[in-house]
Protein backbone atom coordinates (compact mmCIF):
# COMPACT_ATOMS: atom_id res chain seq x y z
CA UNK A 1 0.00 0.00 0.00
CA UNK A 2 2.87 2.28 0.86
CA UNK A 3 4.48 1.91 -2.44
CA UNK A 4 1.48 3.21 -4.91
CA UNK A 5 1.84 7.38 -4.16
CA UNK A 6 5.66 6.86 -4.52
CA UNK A 7 4.72 4.62 -8.30
CA UNK A 8 2.70 7.69 -9.74
CA UNK A 9 5.38 10.44 -8.44
CA UNK A 10 7.74 7.77 -10.10
CA UNK A 11 5.40 8.00 -13.46
CA UNK A 12 4.98 11.60 -12.94
CA UNK A 13 8.65 12.15 -13.10
CA UNK A 14 9.31 9.87 -15.93
CA UNK A 15 6.85 12.12 -18.09
CA UNK A 16 8.71 15.09 -17.35
CA UNK A 17 11.70 13.42 -18.97
CA UNK A 18 10.36 12.65 -21.94
CA UNK A 19 8.89 9.21 -21.31
CA UNK A 20 5.39 7.81 -21.73
CA UNK A 21 3.86 5.46 -19.40
CA UNK A 22 1.02 3.16 -19.21
CA UNK A 23 -0.52 1.19 -16.30
CA UNK A 24 -3.75 0.75 -13.69
CA UNK A 25 -4.41 1.57 -10.53
CA UNK A 26 -6.29 -0.93 -8.89
CA UNK A 27 -9.84 -0.58 -6.69
CA UNK A 28 -8.27 -1.78 -4.02
CA UNK A 29 -5.40 1.20 -4.04
CA UNK A 30 -7.65 3.57 -2.37
CA UNK A 31 -6.57 3.75 1.26
CA UNK A 32 -3.42 4.46 -0.34
CA UNK A 33 -4.26 8.20 -1.22
CA UNK A 34 -7.21 8.07 2.05
CA UNK A 35 -6.60 5.62 4.95
CA UNK A 36 -10.39 6.62 5.07
CA UNK A 37 -11.33 4.99 2.11
CA UNK A 38 -12.84 1.20 3.34
CA UNK A 39 -11.47 -1.70 0.99
CA UNK A 40 -10.56 -5.25 0.45
CA UNK A 41 -6.91 -6.87 0.80
CA UNK A 42 -5.47 -6.92 -2.64
CA UNK A 43 -6.43 -9.67 -5.19
CA UNK A 44 -3.66 -12.38 -4.56
CA UNK A 45 -0.86 -12.17 -7.17
CA UNK A 46 -2.25 -9.09 -8.33
CA UNK A 47 0.00 -5.49 -7.93
CA UNK A 48 -2.22 -2.38 -6.52
CA UNK A 49 -0.68 -0.37 -8.93
CA UNK A 50 1.44 -1.38 -12.35
CA UNK A 51 3.31 0.64 -15.22
CA UNK A 52 5.28 0.08 -17.84
CA UNK A 53 7.76 3.16 -19.53
CA UNK A 54 7.86 3.62 -23.45
CA UNK A 55 9.74 6.00 -24.93
CA UNK A 56 7.13 6.68 -28.13
CA UNK A 57 3.94 5.49 -28.68
CA UNK A 58 3.48 3.62 -32.33
CA UNK A 59 -0.33 5.51 -33.36
CA UNK A 60 -2.33 2.34 -34.78
CA UNK A 61 -5.61 2.76 -35.82
CA UNK A 62 -7.97 0.17 -34.59
CA UNK A 63 -9.45 -1.04 -37.56
CA UNK A 64 -5.38 -1.95 -38.73
CA UNK A 65 -5.00 -4.30 -35.86
CA UNK A 66 -5.90 -7.87 -36.43
CA UNK A 67 -4.87 -10.90 -34.15
CA UNK A 68 -2.01 -13.59 -35.67
CA UNK A 69 -3.73 -16.07 -37.57
CA UNK A 70 -5.53 -18.70 -35.92
CA UNK A 71 -5.35 -17.04 -32.81
CA UNK A 72 -8.99 -17.87 -31.42
CA UNK A 73 -10.53 -17.64 -27.83
CA UNK A 74 -13.75 -18.74 -26.13
CA UNK A 75 -14.98 -17.99 -22.75
CA UNK A 76 -17.17 -20.55 -21.12
CA UNK A 77 -20.40 -19.91 -19.42
CA UNK A 78 -20.45 -17.14 -16.84
CA UNK A 79 -21.25 -17.74 -13.92
CA UNK A 80 -22.20 -15.13 -10.89
CA UNK A 81 -20.54 -15.01 -7.75
CA UNK A 82 -23.62 -13.96 -6.03
CA UNK A 83 -26.87 -15.49 -6.50
CA UNK A 84 -30.10 -13.35 -7.10
CA UNK A 85 -31.31 -13.77 -3.66
CA UNK A 86 -27.84 -12.53 -2.11
CA UNK A 87 -28.08 -9.43 -4.50
CA UNK A 88 -31.57 -8.50 -3.32
CA UNK A 89 -30.68 -8.70 0.10
CA UNK A 90 -27.62 -6.65 -0.13
CA UNK A 91 -29.89 -4.43 -2.30
CA UNK A 92 -32.33 -4.37 0.78
CA UNK A 93 -29.58 -3.30 2.97
CA UNK A 94 -28.59 -0.61 0.93
CA UNK A 95 -32.27 0.94 1.06
CA UNK A 96 -32.01 0.34 4.95
CA UNK A 97 -28.83 2.38 5.13
CA UNK A 98 -29.71 5.20 2.70
CA UNK A 99 -33.64 5.52 4.87
CA UNK A 100 -31.20 6.29 7.74
CA UNK A 101 -29.19 8.89 5.72
CA UNK A 102 -25.65 6.66 6.06
CA UNK A 103 -25.85 7.36 2.23
CA UNK A 104 -27.47 8.57 -1.02
CA UNK A 105 -26.28 5.79 -3.37
CA UNK A 106 -24.45 2.80 -3.71
CA UNK A 107 -22.99 1.11 -6.62
CA UNK A 108 -23.09 -2.31 -5.68
CA UNK A 109 -21.19 -4.93 -7.62
CA UNK A 110 -20.84 -8.68 -8.27
CA UNK A 111 -17.99 -10.75 -9.89
CA UNK A 112 -18.21 -13.39 -12.31
CA UNK A 113 -15.87 -16.01 -13.60
CA UNK A 114 -15.38 -18.65 -16.40
CA UNK A 115 -12.78 -20.83 -18.19
CA UNK A 116 -10.67 -18.79 -20.61
CA UNK A 117 -8.65 -20.46 -23.39
CA UNK A 118 -6.55 -18.66 -26.55
CA UNK A 119 -4.99 -15.81 -27.16
CA UNK A 120 -6.36 -12.40 -24.80
CA UNK A 121 -5.54 -9.99 -27.38
CA UNK A 122 -7.50 -11.68 -30.38
CA UNK A 123 -10.28 -11.94 -27.38
CA UNK A 124 -9.76 -7.89 -27.03
CA UNK A 125 -9.61 -6.90 -30.60
CA UNK A 126 -13.11 -9.07 -30.94
CA UNK A 127 -14.99 -7.85 -27.83
CA UNK A 128 -13.71 -4.45 -28.91
CA UNK A 129 -14.97 -4.38 -32.10
CA UNK A 130 -18.37 -5.26 -30.52
CA UNK A 131 -18.28 -2.45 -28.16
CA UNK A 132 -16.34 0.47 -30.36
CA UNK A 133 -16.18 1.81 -26.63
CA UNK A 134 -13.84 5.19 -26.76
CA UNK A 135 -11.82 4.10 -23.52
CA UNK A 136 -10.82 1.03 -23.90
CA UNK A 137 -7.25 -0.51 -23.11
CA UNK A 138 -5.28 -3.70 -23.73
CA UNK A 139 -2.61 -4.41 -21.11
CA UNK A 140 0.11 -7.73 -21.00
CA UNK A 141 1.20 -7.99 -17.55
CA UNK A 142 2.98 -11.06 -17.77
CA UNK A 143 1.38 -13.52 -16.41
CA UNK A 144 -1.95 -11.76 -16.62
CA UNK A 145 -3.68 -9.58 -19.12
CA UNK A 146 -6.14 -6.80 -18.76
CA UNK A 147 -9.27 -6.55 -21.08
CA UNK A 148 -10.92 -3.22 -20.72
CA UNK A 149 -13.59 -2.83 -22.55
CA UNK A 150 -14.88 1.15 -20.90
CA UNK A 151 -17.07 3.52 -22.11
CA UNK A 152 -16.05 5.79 -19.22
CA UNK A 153 -13.83 8.54 -18.94
CA UNK A 154 -11.96 9.08 -15.50
CA UNK A 155 -9.91 12.18 -16.32
CA UNK A 156 -8.31 13.65 -19.05
CA UNK A 157 -4.97 15.97 -18.21
CA UNK A 158 -3.92 18.24 -21.14
CA UNK A 159 -2.04 21.04 -20.40
CA UNK A 160 -3.65 22.49 -16.61
CA UNK A 161 -7.08 21.70 -18.19
CA UNK A 162 -8.86 18.71 -16.14
CA UNK A 163 -12.23 16.64 -17.47
CA UNK A 164 -14.07 14.03 -16.41
CA UNK A 165 -17.29 12.35 -17.69
CA UNK A 166 -19.33 10.16 -15.01
CA UNK A 167 -21.21 7.71 -16.42
CA UNK A 168 -24.24 6.96 -14.80
CA UNK A 169 -27.48 6.12 -16.22
CA UNK A 170 -28.78 2.57 -18.31
CA UNK A 171 -31.01 1.83 -20.81
CA UNK A 172 -31.01 -1.20 -22.96
CA UNK A 173 -31.08 0.18 -26.75
CA UNK A 174 -34.21 0.01 -29.04
CA UNK A 175 -34.47 -2.79 -31.49
CA UNK A 176 -35.19 -0.31 -34.37
CA UNK A 177 -34.12 3.29 -35.31
CA UNK A 178 -37.43 4.83 -33.67
CA UNK A 179 -38.03 2.38 -30.69
CA UNK A 180 -34.18 3.05 -29.86
CA UNK A 181 -34.32 7.02 -30.16
CA UNK A 182 -37.82 6.09 -28.02
CA UNK A 183 -35.43 5.08 -25.17
CA UNK A 184 -32.82 7.27 -25.14
CA UNK A 185 -35.26 10.16 -24.72
CA UNK A 186 -37.34 7.47 -21.91
CA UNK A 187 -33.34 7.70 -20.22
CA UNK A 188 -33.00 11.65 -20.31
CA UNK A 189 -36.21 11.78 -18.79
CA UNK A 190 -36.01 9.72 -15.70
CA UNK A 191 -36.41 11.02 -12.57
CA UNK A 192 -34.47 8.12 -10.66
CA UNK A 193 -30.93 7.91 -13.84
CA UNK A 194 -31.59 11.78 -13.66
CA UNK A 195 -30.86 12.20 -10.15
CA UNK A 196 -28.58 9.34 -9.88
CA UNK A 197 -26.48 11.15 -12.29
CA UNK A 198 -26.58 14.57 -10.48
CA UNK A 199 -25.34 12.42 -7.30
CA UNK A 200 -22.20 11.47 -8.76
CA UNK A 201 -21.71 14.95 -10.64
CA UNK A 202 -22.00 16.93 -7.50
CA UNK A 203 -19.74 14.43 -5.62
CA UNK A 204 -17.05 14.68 -8.45
CA UNK A 205 -17.18 18.54 -8.41
CA UNK A 206 -16.27 18.44 -5.14
CA UNK A 207 -13.03 16.37 -5.32
CA UNK A 208 -11.85 18.36 -8.23
CA UNK A 209 -12.67 21.58 -6.23
CA UNK A 210 -9.81 20.28 -3.71
CA UNK A 211 -6.91 20.02 -6.43
CA UNK A 212 -8.29 23.21 -8.97
CA UNK A 213 -7.67 26.86 -9.49
CA UNK A 214 -10.04 28.75 -7.37
CA UNK A 215 -13.41 29.13 -8.98
CA UNK A 216 -12.43 26.82 -12.14
CA UNK A 217 -14.79 23.88 -11.49
CA UNK A 218 -17.64 23.83 -13.88
CA UNK A 219 -20.22 21.63 -15.28
CA UNK A 220 -19.94 22.01 -18.85
CA UNK A 221 -22.42 19.47 -19.91
CA UNK A 222 -25.36 17.75 -18.25
CA UNK A 223 -27.59 14.44 -19.11
CA UNK A 224 -25.93 13.77 -22.23
CA UNK A 225 -26.73 10.18 -23.77
CA UNK A 226 -24.36 7.68 -25.57
CA UNK A 227 -25.06 5.09 -27.70
CA UNK A 228 -23.32 1.66 -27.30
CA UNK A 229 -23.93 -1.73 -28.77
CA UNK A 230 -26.44 -3.04 -26.69
CA UNK A 231 -27.54 0.18 -24.32
CA UNK A 232 -27.87 3.88 -23.76
CA UNK A 233 -25.67 5.46 -20.82
CA UNK A 234 -26.31 8.60 -19.29
CA UNK A 235 -23.09 11.29 -18.94
CA UNK A 236 -22.27 14.37 -17.69
CA UNK A 237 -18.73 16.65 -18.28
CA UNK A 238 -17.06 18.40 -15.73
CA UNK A 239 -14.13 20.15 -15.97
CA UNK A 240 -11.67 22.32 -14.20
CA UNK A 241 -8.17 24.07 -14.48
CA UNK A 242 -5.41 22.69 -12.38
CA UNK A 243 -1.14 22.68 -11.43
CA UNK A 244 -1.76 19.23 -9.93
CA UNK A 245 0.59 16.50 -10.32
CA UNK A 246 -0.59 12.48 -11.42
CA UNK A 247 -0.38 11.01 -8.18
CA UNK A 248 -2.22 14.47 -6.59
CA UNK A 249 -4.85 14.25 -9.63
CA UNK A 250 -5.39 10.00 -7.89
CA UNK A 251 -5.21 11.56 -4.62
CA UNK A 252 -8.10 13.71 -5.12
CA UNK A 253 -10.62 11.74 -7.33
CA UNK A 254 -10.02 8.11 -7.22
CA UNK A 255 -12.01 6.11 -7.39
CA UNK A 256 -14.66 7.26 -9.72
CA UNK A 257 -17.72 8.53 -7.65
CA UNK A 258 -19.22 6.73 -9.99
CA UNK A 259 -18.38 3.38 -9.26
CA UNK A 260 -18.51 3.68 -5.32
CA UNK A 261 -21.78 6.21 -4.38
CA UNK A 262 -21.77 9.07 -2.17
CA UNK A 263 -20.70 10.22 -0.03
CA UNK A 264 -17.61 8.20 -0.92
CA UNK A 265 -16.18 7.01 2.38
CA UNK A 266 -19.57 6.04 4.02
CA UNK A 267 -20.31 4.03 0.50
CA UNK A 268 -16.87 2.33 0.50
CA UNK A 269 -17.60 1.51 4.21
CA UNK A 270 -20.63 -0.25 3.16
CA UNK A 271 -19.13 -1.86 0.02
CA UNK A 272 -16.34 -3.49 1.94
CA UNK A 273 -19.34 -4.65 4.16
CA UNK A 274 -21.56 -6.16 1.37
CA UNK A 275 -19.25 -7.43 -1.20
CA UNK A 276 -17.59 -10.90 -0.26
CA UNK A 277 -14.68 -10.09 -2.70
CA UNK A 278 -11.96 -7.42 -3.61
CA UNK A 279 -13.05 -5.73 -6.68
CA UNK A 280 -9.48 -5.79 -8.19
CA UNK A 281 -8.97 -3.61 -11.85
CA UNK A 282 -12.78 -3.61 -12.45
CA UNK A 283 -13.42 -0.27 -11.17
CA UNK A 284 -10.20 0.96 -10.38
CA UNK A 285 -8.56 2.85 -13.33
CA UNK A 286 -6.49 1.73 -16.58
CA UNK A 287 -4.77 4.65 -18.68
CA UNK A 288 -1.76 6.52 -19.55
CA UNK A 289 0.66 9.47 -19.22
CA UNK A 290 2.97 11.00 -21.42
CA UNK A 291 5.33 14.23 -21.51
CA UNK A 292 3.35 18.20 -21.55
CA UNK A 293 1.10 17.27 -18.26
CA UNK A 294 -1.18 14.89 -20.86
CA UNK A 295 -3.05 12.15 -19.01
CA UNK A 296 -6.09 10.05 -19.91
CA UNK A 297 -7.34 7.32 -17.36
CA UNK A 298 -10.77 5.13 -17.25
CA UNK A 299 -12.89 4.28 -14.96
CA UNK A 300 -12.43 0.03 -15.31
CA UNK A 301 -15.74 -0.58 -15.77
CA UNK A 302 -16.70 -3.60 -18.29
CA UNK A 303 -13.12 -5.05 -17.38
CA UNK A 304 -11.83 -8.44 -17.74
CA UNK A 305 -9.15 -9.74 -15.76
CA UNK A 306 -7.63 -12.88 -17.73
CA UNK A 307 -4.99 -15.41 -16.18
CA UNK A 308 -4.22 -17.60 -19.59
CA UNK A 309 -2.02 -20.20 -17.79
CA UNK A 310 -4.66 -20.88 -15.84
CA UNK A 311 -7.31 -20.99 -18.08
CA UNK A 312 -9.21 -18.12 -15.77
CA UNK A 313 -11.27 -15.01 -16.42
CA UNK A 314 -12.87 -12.79 -14.23
CA UNK A 315 -15.73 -9.93 -15.02
CA UNK A 316 -17.89 -7.97 -12.46
CA UNK A 317 -20.82 -5.97 -12.90
CA UNK A 318 -22.57 -3.56 -11.08
CA UNK A 319 -25.31 -0.59 -10.60
CA UNK A 320 -26.05 2.69 -8.85
CA UNK A 321 -28.77 1.73 -6.03
CA UNK A 322 -30.99 4.44 -4.80
CA UNK A 323 -34.02 4.58 -2.48
CA UNK A 324 -35.98 3.85 -6.09
CA UNK A 325 -34.16 0.90 -6.84
CA UNK A 326 -36.18 -2.69 -7.29
CA UNK A 327 -34.11 -5.68 -6.62
CA UNK A 328 -35.85 -7.05 -10.57
CA UNK A 329 -34.75 -3.69 -12.19
CA UNK A 330 -31.05 -3.13 -10.77
CA UNK A 331 -30.36 -7.25 -11.31
CA UNK A 332 -31.62 -6.90 -15.03
CA UNK A 333 -29.11 -3.41 -15.27
CA UNK A 334 -26.52 -5.96 -14.22
CA UNK A 335 -27.38 -8.48 -16.69
CA UNK A 336 -27.12 -5.78 -19.45
CA UNK A 337 -23.71 -4.77 -19.03
CA UNK A 338 -22.76 -8.39 -19.07
CA UNK A 339 -23.76 -8.36 -22.65
CA UNK A 340 -20.34 -7.26 -23.73
CA UNK A 341 -19.28 -11.09 -22.73
CA UNK A 342 -21.33 -12.70 -25.45
CA UNK A 343 -18.59 -12.79 -27.66
CA UNK A 344 -17.30 -11.52 -31.22
CA UNK A 345 -19.89 -10.44 -33.20
CA UNK A 346 -20.58 -11.88 -36.40
CA UNK A 347 -19.80 -9.77 -39.09
CA UNK A 348 -23.26 -8.82 -41.81
CA UNK A 349 -23.93 -6.61 -44.33
CA UNK A 350 -27.05 -4.49 -44.27
CA UNK A 351 -29.22 -5.32 -47.59
CA UNK A 352 -32.05 -3.68 -49.59
CA UNK A 353 -33.36 -5.37 -52.61
CA UNK A 354 -35.13 -3.02 -55.45
CA UNK A 355 -37.15 -3.48 -58.50
CA UNK A 356 -35.82 -2.07 -61.51
CA UNK A 357 -38.36 -1.20 -63.96
CA UNK A 358 -35.67 -1.03 -66.72
CA UNK A 359 -35.34 3.19 -66.71
CA UNK A 360 -35.01 3.69 -62.75
CA UNK A 361 -35.56 2.37 -59.25
CA UNK A 362 -39.26 3.02 -58.45
CA UNK A 363 -38.56 2.98 -54.50
CA UNK A 364 -35.08 4.02 -54.50
CA UNK A 365 -35.63 7.09 -51.84
CA UNK A 366 -37.60 4.92 -49.60
CA UNK A 367 -35.04 1.98 -49.23
CA UNK A 368 -31.57 4.01 -48.99
CA UNK A 369 -33.72 5.97 -46.37
CA UNK A 370 -34.00 2.81 -44.52
CA UNK A 371 -30.60 1.36 -45.15
CA UNK A 372 -29.40 5.15 -44.02
CA UNK A 373 -31.13 4.36 -40.46
CA UNK A 374 -29.83 1.15 -39.73
CA UNK A 375 -26.69 2.18 -40.81
CA UNK A 376 -26.96 4.65 -38.50
CA UNK A 377 -28.16 2.52 -35.95
CA UNK A 378 -25.08 -0.21 -36.30
CA UNK A 379 -22.80 2.53 -36.15
CA UNK A 380 -21.88 2.03 -40.15
CA UNK A 381 -20.56 4.69 -42.26
CA UNK A 382 -23.34 5.62 -45.19
CA UNK A 383 -22.39 7.58 -48.37
CA UNK A 384 -25.96 8.16 -50.36
CA UNK A 385 -24.20 9.05 -53.87
CA UNK A 386 -22.09 5.88 -53.07
CA UNK A 387 -25.17 3.36 -52.85
CA UNK A 388 -26.52 4.81 -55.54
CA UNK A 389 -23.39 4.77 -57.94
CA UNK A 390 -23.57 0.89 -57.15
CA UNK A 391 -27.39 0.56 -58.00
CA UNK A 392 -27.02 2.42 -61.41
CA UNK A 393 -23.40 0.29 -62.04
CA UNK A 394 -25.47 -3.01 -61.35
CA UNK A 395 -28.17 -2.07 -63.70
CA UNK A 396 -26.38 -1.25 -66.47
CA UNK A 397 -26.69 -4.61 -67.83
CA UNK A 398 -30.50 -4.25 -67.18
CA UNK A 399 -31.12 -1.05 -69.49
CA UNK A 400 -34.80 -1.73 -70.91
CA UNK A 401 -35.47 -4.62 -68.99
CA UNK A 402 -36.64 -5.01 -65.08
CA UNK A 403 -34.75 -7.10 -62.54
CA UNK A 404 -33.87 -7.12 -58.81
CA UNK A 405 -31.05 -5.82 -57.62
CA UNK A 406 -29.50 -6.51 -54.34
CA UNK A 407 -27.41 -4.00 -52.32
CA UNK A 408 -25.30 -4.50 -49.73
CA UNK A 409 -23.45 -2.17 -47.28
CA UNK A 410 -20.11 -3.63 -44.84
CA UNK A 411 -19.80 -2.62 -41.97
CA UNK A 412 -16.52 -0.55 -43.60
CA UNK A 413 -18.74 1.76 -45.39
CA UNK A 414 -18.25 -0.35 -48.89
CA UNK A 415 -21.29 -0.90 -51.17
CA UNK A 416 -21.65 -3.57 -53.51
CA UNK A 417 -24.65 -4.44 -55.95
CA UNK A 418 -25.56 -7.57 -58.27
CA UNK A 419 -28.96 -7.31 -60.76
CA UNK A 420 -30.47 -10.38 -61.30
CA UNK A 421 -34.16 -11.34 -62.91
CA UNK A 422 -37.39 -10.78 -60.85
CA UNK A 423 -38.64 -13.38 -60.05
CA UNK A 424 -42.31 -15.11 -61.59
CA UNK A 425 -45.52 -14.15 -59.86
CA UNK A 426 -47.95 -16.27 -58.51
CA UNK A 427 -49.73 -17.93 -55.59
CA UNK A 428 -47.96 -18.53 -52.81
CA UNK A 429 -48.38 -21.50 -50.23
CA UNK A 430 -47.63 -21.16 -46.92
CA UNK A 431 -46.38 -23.37 -44.04
CA UNK A 432 -46.80 -21.97 -40.70
CA UNK A 433 -43.14 -22.33 -38.73
CA UNK A 434 -42.66 -25.05 -35.86
CA UNK A 435 -41.36 -22.60 -33.29
CA UNK A 436 -41.96 -19.01 -32.20
CA UNK A 437 -39.60 -16.23 -33.30
CA UNK A 438 -38.39 -13.79 -29.97
CA UNK A 439 -39.09 -10.49 -30.69
CA UNK A 440 -36.35 -9.23 -28.66
CA UNK A 441 -33.99 -10.13 -31.77
CA UNK A 442 -32.98 -7.18 -32.99
CA UNK A 443 -32.14 -8.36 -36.64
CA UNK A 444 -35.79 -9.13 -37.39
CA UNK A 445 -36.19 -5.06 -37.58
CA UNK A 446 -33.06 -4.51 -39.77
CA UNK A 447 -32.73 -5.94 -43.38
CA UNK A 448 -29.35 -7.84 -43.09
CA UNK A 449 -27.42 -10.48 -44.04
CA UNK A 450 -27.77 -12.68 -40.91
CA UNK A 451 -30.60 -14.60 -41.93
CA UNK A 452 -30.50 -17.62 -40.37
CA UNK A 453 -34.11 -17.37 -38.70
CA UNK A 454 -35.39 -17.21 -42.35
CA UNK A 455 -33.32 -19.94 -43.65
CA UNK A 456 -34.06 -22.55 -41.00
CA UNK A 457 -37.84 -22.04 -41.18
CA UNK A 458 -37.87 -22.77 -44.82
CA UNK A 459 -35.24 -25.47 -44.68
CA UNK A 460 -37.74 -27.03 -41.86
CA UNK A 461 -40.69 -26.65 -44.91
CA UNK A 462 -39.68 -27.15 -48.14
CA UNK A 463 -42.77 -28.57 -49.54
CA UNK A 464 -43.92 -24.44 -48.92
CA UNK A 465 -43.31 -21.70 -51.18
CA UNK A 466 -42.92 -19.47 -47.94
CA UNK A 467 -43.23 -20.01 -44.21
CA UNK A 468 -45.19 -17.50 -42.29
CA UNK A 469 -43.78 -16.72 -38.90
CA UNK A 470 -45.14 -15.88 -35.42
CA UNK A 471 -43.94 -14.68 -32.11
CA UNK A 472 -44.07 -16.27 -28.65
CA UNK A 473 -46.99 -14.45 -27.85
CA UNK A 474 -48.82 -16.41 -30.19
CA UNK A 475 -48.84 -13.33 -32.72
CA UNK A 476 -48.33 -13.47 -36.51
CA UNK A 477 -45.27 -11.40 -38.04
CA UNK A 478 -44.24 -11.57 -41.62
CA UNK A 479 -43.21 -14.46 -44.01
CA UNK A 480 -39.05 -15.37 -45.02
CA UNK A 481 -39.42 -12.55 -47.98
CA UNK A 482 -42.03 -10.32 -47.49
CA UNK A 483 -44.36 -8.53 -45.31
CA UNK A 484 -48.07 -9.85 -44.66
CA UNK A 485 -51.40 -8.94 -44.30
CA UNK A 486 -55.05 -10.42 -43.27
CA UNK A 487 -58.45 -9.77 -44.73
CA UNK A 488 -60.25 -10.20 -40.56
CA UNK A 489 -63.06 -8.42 -39.96
CA UNK A 490 -63.24 -7.31 -43.66
CA UNK A 491 -60.07 -5.57 -43.36
CA UNK A 492 -56.98 -6.11 -44.43
CA UNK A 493 -54.58 -5.92 -41.36
CA UNK A 494 -50.45 -5.92 -40.94
CA UNK A 495 -48.86 -6.94 -37.81
CA UNK A 496 -47.37 -3.76 -36.46
CA UNK A 497 -43.66 -4.00 -36.13
CA UNK A 498 -43.40 -4.28 -32.48
CA UNK A 499 -45.02 -7.84 -33.14
CA UNK A 500 -41.14 -8.68 -34.48
CA UNK A 501 -40.83 -8.32 -38.32
CA UNK A 502 -38.86 -6.03 -40.71
CA UNK A 503 -40.51 -2.19 -41.84
CA UNK A 504 -41.04 -3.33 -45.15
CA UNK A 505 -40.88 -0.12 -47.86
CA UNK A 506 -43.74 -1.93 -49.38
CA UNK A 507 -45.60 -1.92 -46.65
CA UNK A 508 -45.28 1.42 -45.25
CA UNK A 509 -46.47 2.69 -49.04
CA UNK A 510 -49.32 0.14 -48.72
CA UNK A 511 -49.98 1.56 -45.13
CA UNK A 512 -49.86 5.38 -46.45
CA UNK A 513 -52.64 4.68 -49.26
CA UNK A 514 -54.93 3.00 -46.67
CA UNK A 515 -55.18 0.11 -48.62
CA UNK A 516 -54.09 -1.63 -45.34
CA UNK A 517 -53.90 -1.32 -41.40
CA UNK A 518 -52.31 -2.15 -38.53
CA UNK A 519 -53.22 -4.50 -36.01
CA UNK A 520 -52.61 -7.82 -34.60
CA UNK A 521 -53.55 -11.03 -35.88
CA UNK A 522 -52.99 -14.47 -33.88
CA UNK A 523 -52.04 -17.90 -35.00
CA UNK A 524 -55.48 -18.65 -33.22
CA UNK A 525 -57.47 -16.23 -35.88
CA UNK A 526 -56.34 -17.95 -38.97
CA UNK A 527 -59.37 -19.95 -38.84
CA UNK A 528 -61.35 -16.57 -39.23
CA UNK A 529 -58.69 -15.40 -42.10
CA UNK A 530 -60.81 -14.77 -45.32
CA UNK A 531 -57.45 -14.10 -47.19
CA UNK A 532 -53.58 -13.87 -47.22
CA UNK A 533 -51.44 -11.62 -49.02
CA UNK A 534 -47.75 -11.16 -49.01
CA UNK A 535 -45.99 -8.06 -50.48
CA UNK A 536 -42.11 -6.54 -50.55
CA UNK A 537 -40.87 -4.24 -53.05
CA UNK A 538 -39.73 -6.60 -55.63
CA UNK A 539 -42.78 -8.50 -56.33
CA UNK A 540 -45.45 -6.71 -55.18
CA UNK A 541 -48.93 -7.73 -53.45
CA UNK A 542 -49.14 -11.51 -53.98
CA UNK A 543 -52.02 -13.48 -53.26
CA UNK A 544 -51.26 -16.45 -50.37
CA UNK A 545 -53.30 -19.45 -48.72
CA UNK A 546 -52.34 -21.65 -46.21
CA UNK A 547 -51.36 -25.37 -46.88
CA UNK A 548 -54.03 -28.19 -45.59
Amino acid sequence: MDGVRPLLDAVDAATRRGLHAAGYVAYEAAPAFDPALAAHPRLEGLPLACFFLYREPLRVPMAELSPPAGAGWAFGPWQPGCSREAYDEALERVRTWIAAGDTYQINLTCPMGARFEGAPFAAFLDLHRGQRSGECAFLNCGGRSILSLSPELFFRLDGGLLETRPMKGTIARGRWPEEDREQAQRLIESPKERAENVMIVDLLRNDMGRISDTGSVAVSSLFDTERYRTLWQMTSTVRARTGASLGEIFGALFPSGSVTGAPKVRAMQIIRELEPEPRGVYCGAVGRAGPGGKARFNVAIRTILLDAAAGEARYSVGSGVTWDSRAGSEHAECLLKAEVLRGPAEPFHLLETLLWDGRAFPMEREHLERMAASADYFDYPFDALAARKALMDAAAPWAGNSAKVRLLLGEDGFFSAEGGPVPEAGEFLLALADTPVQDTEVFLFHKTTRRAVYENARAAHPEAGDVLLWNTRGELTESCIANAAFLLGGRWLTPPVPCGLLPGVMRRRLLESGRISEGVVRVSDLPDVRGIALFNAVRGWMPARLMP
